[in-house]
């Protein structure tokens, strides 16, 4: 049986750019994790992997024109965007190398024996030492920064774990590229090529997550992919943690004193968030509880103006777009739904921002709910409310986020309560501000109650790196026997307790 070729679309024409490579066979995807495999013991190297990071940074600022310019080809993100993206994906490696280096991250721990305890403590040490080979499945909307090179390749990198990558298929050009780059500062580095590999295709995907020799797994993607390889993790004879990022409303709540205060700014500011990057973030704003009344009103036009001026946009590909217009068509058909501005077809390769309004009474009803379900590209729904108590009503309806939002005044009464409401929804909860920016910081966290995500770890910032690591304690081992980071005189200066 032939191989299937892979080919880089233009989503600006839809049309076929080049062949870029062939899909995985089983075989294929077998030697690749094997080849990925056989340099755990490189990695070991903490100073190492710590260089090797940082020169992938740098390659891949020195490459930054080529690279921008083959994402842009595939994914009409458009030169600014991309490199900022960029820049966000060199300086998260270079932190991970920074946290390579200061150690904190093997979490040392020392029990001194005492005979006297009850019952008696022997000596004990404990660290955390990497999983093994971890599945990486890039990202569509972020084709750097979430992808080949993005947080869940530097993040096991960084941990010790070498990194197989299920490219995307909508920037497979750009995956190569990225992938090209990594694999020669591995070289520059003193480290195996093979500490990153790439592999094409959907039977691909599904034989990495199976193989035996994978340990743990990354993912970006949609609530149905994700949940399937999700499943096929889970139902190996020996289940692995797959860490998946699938799908988010992160809901928004306006309390009246904040729209009596400052309503045409949040309208204004909730436009320029929900049609960032043409929707397509995972952090958009696709669901506002805004009051009833003249204030609500003020708000609600604010936004309509900004969003009527925006510029029909390029999704990353004909089948989002396609899924997108059959969404917002979808949902602007249920009984009581108004459309203020109506999202669709921008053209024929093009969307059309919009926005849907709705009752907060109409939710309540089955029907309804599919306006509590995320729709990936730009277009957000704003939900009227009159009483608190439909507020609360609401946010009771709906599943885990990545993001909760709530704009409030000075000296709002109602902001406490409300911000305790918010909470068990989501992993980040913002105040006054809007979601779409993920500041890539030690005290971050992307990740949020299930379908956010499929664990309860972050995907952005340091912490990100103990996806894939596991504790280990040894007891009443003899001290050159113990790794140098655990003997006394901390020969090494990790930081432990």
């Amino acid at each position: 049986m032939a191989a299937e070729p892979v080919w880089s679309v233009d989503p600006r024409t839809g049309k076929p750019r080049e062949q870029v490579a062939v899909e995985a066979t089983a075989e294929e995807v077998d030697q690749a994790v094997r080849a990925a495999q056989a340099t755990r013991g490189a990695l070991a190297d903490r100073v190492l992997r710590a260089a090797f990071l940082r020169t992938a940074a740098d390659l891949l600022d020195a490459s930054g024109e080529h690279v921008v310019e083959a994402a842009d080809a595939e994914t009409a993100l458009g030169p600014v965007r991309l490199t900022g993206e960029l820049a966000r994906t060199t300086a998260q490696l270079r932190a991970f190398a920074d946290v390579v280096e200061d150690g904190s991250f093997l979490d040392v721990r020392i029990d001194r024996p005492d005979p006297g305890a009850i019952p008696p403590r022997p000596d004990l040490r404990r660290w955390k030492i990497p999983l093994g080979v971890v599945a990486v499945y890039a990202a569509s909307n972020f084709p750097l920064a979430f992808s080949v090179p993005g947080g869940d390749t530097a993040s096991a990198l960084a941990a010790g774990c070498p990194v197989v990558v299920k490219a995307h298929p909508d920037h497979p050009a750009t995956s190569e590229l990225c992938a090209s780059l990594l694999r020669r500062a591995a070289a520059k580095a003193g480290l195996p090529e093979d500490v990153v590999v790439l592999v094409h295709g959907f039977d691909a995907g599904l034989e990495l997550v199976r193989h035996p020799l994978v340990a743990a797994a990354g993912f970006t993607g949609s609530i149905r992919g994700g949940r399937a390889l999700f499943d096929a993790a889970v139902a190996r004879p020996v289940p692995i943690p797959f860490h998946g990022e699938l799908g988010s409303l992160n809901p928004v709540v306006v309390t009246e004193a904040a729209a009596a205060e400052r309503a045409e700014e949040i309208g204004a500011g909730l436009a320029g968030s929900m049609t960032l990057g043409a929707g397509q973030f995972c952090t958009k704003p696709g669901l506002v509880l805004a009051p009833r009344g003249a204030d609500g009103d003020r708000f609600l036009d604010a936004l309509t103006a900004a969003v009527s001026e925006t510029e029909p946009a390029v999704m990353l590909d004909h089948r989002m777009r396609d899924a997108f217009v059959a969404g917002v068509a979808e949902r602007a058909a249920l009984a009581g739904v108004h459309t203020p501005v109506t999202p669709g077809a921008g053209g024929a390769h093009t969307v059309s921002a919009g926005v849907l309004a709705v009752d907060a009474a109409a939710l309540s009803g089955d029907g309804h709910r599919l306006l509590l379900e995320e729709c990936f590209g730009p277009v957000t729904v704003v939900v009227r409310y009159s009483t608190r108590e439909e507020v609360t009503a609401v946010l009771g309806l709906l599943p885990g986020n990545l993001t909760a939002g709530l704009h409030i005044a000075e000296d709002d009464e109602t902001a406490a309560p409300l911000l305790a409401e918010l909470t068990p929804l989501a992993g980040r909860v913002l105040v006054n501000g809007w979601p779409t920016g993920v500041a890539v910081a030690p005290a971050q966290h992307h990740g949020g109650p299930y379908p956010a995500t499929t664990s309860t770890s972050t995907s952005v910032g340091a912490t990100a790196i103990e996806r894939w690591l596991r504790p280990v304690t040894y007891q009443s081992t003899p001290g050159h026997l113990l790794p140098p980071e655990l003997r006394d005189g901390n020969p090494l200066g990790v930081p432990r307790r």
